[in-house]
């Protein structure tokens, strides 16, 4: 790719901060992570002026977008039912943890999320301590989901920069 333009290097330098903020938005879930990533890979191929090879990086990079999205809930979701987790302890946490998030800016959305798994399996196990076990195992799937979407983001980063060297 050629930076002689100040053009193609701004629009270089912009998705890169998109993809900084996608990653971000995989760790911190208040922004769409893995569409920001591909968004700014199509973005960088509609207004760059790379060879053919821009279109092959979209592509790839909607594959790894669509193989994080899907896995990201399939496969930490079946490890929550083979444990006896249900689905309606994990909506309770997500309430939670939009609540946290507005009581306790940003850090409140896992705290909350933390919070409302433990109460509701505290609930559905009438105590506390009964709780922990199911808690520790939603924990465990939710950390891999993002564990999974992160690992789909650096693909896309991956393939993007390789795009950027070779197209």
């Amino acid at each position: 790719m050629d930076f002689t333009s100040d053009t193609q290097f701004w629009l270089v330098v912009g998705c890169a901060l998109v993809m900084a903020v996608g990653i971000f938005g995989v760790v911190m879930p208040v922004l769409p992570g893995l569409p920001l990533c591909f968004a700014a890979v199509l973005i960088w191929a509609i207004f760059s002026d790379a060879g053919w090879g821009k279109w092959v990086a979209v592509g790839l990079a909607a594959i790894w977008m669509a193989c994080g999205e899907t896995i990201k809930y399939i496969w930490p979701g079946r490890r929550m039912a083979r444990s006896g987790v249900p689905s309606s302890t994990l909506f309770l946490g997500a309430v939670g943890g939009i609540v946290g998030f507005f009581v306790i800016p940003l850090v409140g959305l896992p705290i909350g999320f933390v919070v409302g798994i433990w109460g509701a399996e505290a609930t559905r196990y009438r105590g506390l301590k009964a709780a922990w076990p199911s808690t520790k195992e939603a924990l465990k799937a939710v950390g891999m989901s993002v564990l999974i979407e992160g690992c789909a983001a650096m693909l896309i980063v991956f393939t993007w920069v390789a795009a950027l060297i070779f197209a």
